[in-house]
């Protein structure tokens, strides 16, 4: 099976192409390397050094033999992102070439605008590609657990059934994003499942939790290969956050009460939830949902295991419970369905000991990389 990955320079996008090159996958790697131009933007680098593109491919062909295939180009870029799947024809493609943090695209009217603009003209522009050439492709596309937000009833797997004056339908999921980056999101949920509604496509919607972790089978070869693994208060995800501020000694910036629920995976089960989706395609004009995470926590309760962990190592960790720099509930129910991966045949790494220690250990290796200037946030909801 040939599987092109969109934005596979980048965190989950480098850790899935390398799984899949590894299972014996056809992979190729499409992206415009814009993100490595946002870190340059912000004045933030990678906890980890990260070798360019091209050198990680050819290291990863020397150690395996295997060849990853490269597109460099935007796919807003409709002409060029025809020419890329013309050249490699793939039977499935892996979407995570998407601007994906909140806090981006929350600086200001023209990182929304950018923000919104690539992900949801990418998304439109390979919707159409498909369409006109490739209506048997199967689109593996990454959403975002953000989109449903935090209401007051069970969160279903992107459709809930409804009963209303005596009728009963079943009804896509409703969305309450919290940041224009969740609402580009939930524009391209849309945009797929009209997609597939009317065009026949076949699509999967992964909507992910915060993914944690930096080491996979494959990005633990060599150091040539190793995934970026991000800290700032932009694009730094909370518990990756925690494990470099308790390494460097820097108290854990808690938002709020800390009481915020969200879904967590490792980002080994990223890599597997992506080659499931890949081996159970959907079926011609269905769009799919599938709930990506593997646990549920507090960000209050993350802190709390990170310094326990920290503790045990001998590192003197604090917490400090920061004004909250988004506009969310601290406080609320938060229960999620997340049934049909497992039932695929997923088998989760749960969050441990032994995994906070390695997060630990990776972090106090490179913490001559921190800038401590970065670690507050400095994005407000609220102007």
């Amino acid at each position: 099976m040939k599987v092109l990955v969109i934005g596979g320079d980048g965190y989950c996008g480098w850790a899935t192409a390398l799984y899949l090159s590894n299972r014996g996958y056809e992979v190729a790697i499409l992206d415009s390397l814009v993100r490595r131009h946002w870190d340059n933007e912000l004045g933030v680098e990678t906890l980890t050094p990260i070798a360019s593109i091209q050198q990680r491919l050819q290291r990863w062909k020397d150690l395996t033999g295997k060849n990853i295939d490269l597109f460099i180009g935007d796919i807003t870029n409709y002409e060029f992102l025809k020419k890329a799947l013309h050249t490699f024809e793939p039977t499935a493609i892996v979407h995570f070439g998407e601007q994906r943090s909140a806090p981006f695209s929350m600086i200001d009217r023209e990182h929304a605008v950018v923000t919104q603009v690539n992900n949801v003209v990418g998304t439109l522009n390979l919707l159409y590609a498909m369409k006109e050439d490739f209506p048997d492709c199967h689109l593996v596309k990454l959403g975002t657990m953000g989109e449903y937000g935090t209401p007051n009833i069970d969160i279903e797997e992107g459709y809930i059934t409804i009963e209303h004056n005596g009728r009963k339908d079943t009804l896509p999921y409703p969305k309450q994003p919290g940041s224009m980056y969740h609402l580009s999101k939930v524009h391209d949920s849309h945009n797929i499942h009209f997609a597939c509604r009317i065009w026949g496509l076949r699509a999967t919607d992964l909507n992910q939790g915060v993914v944690y972790g930096v080491l996979t089978e494959e990005t633990g070869m060599d150091e040539m290969l190793i995934n970026r693994l991000d800290y700032d208060g932009v694009f730094g995800t909370a518990l990756n956050r925690f494990c470099i501020q308790a390494a460097i000694g820097h108290p854990l910036t808690v938002y709020g009460k800390g009481g915020q629920t969200r879904g967590f995976l490792d980002i080994r089960d990223t890599v597997r939830c992506i080659e499931i989706a890949i081996a159970n395609p959907a079926n011609q004009g269905e769009f799919r949902v599938f709930n990506q995470f593997t646990e549920l926590f507090s960000v209050g309760d993350l802190a709390m295991m990170v310094k326990k962990a920290g503790n045990a190592v001998g590192l003197n960790v604090e917490i400090n419970n920061l004004e909250n720099p988004r506009i969310e509930k601290e406080e609320h129910y938060f229960n999620a369905i997340n049934t049909k991966l497992l039932d695929l045949g997923l088998q989760p790494h749960y969050l441990s000991d032994s995994l906070l220690d390695s997060l630990l250990n990776f972090a106090v290796k490179y913490q001559n990389r921190v800038d401590k200037n970065e670690i507050l946030p400095k994005v407000k909801w609220h102007r």
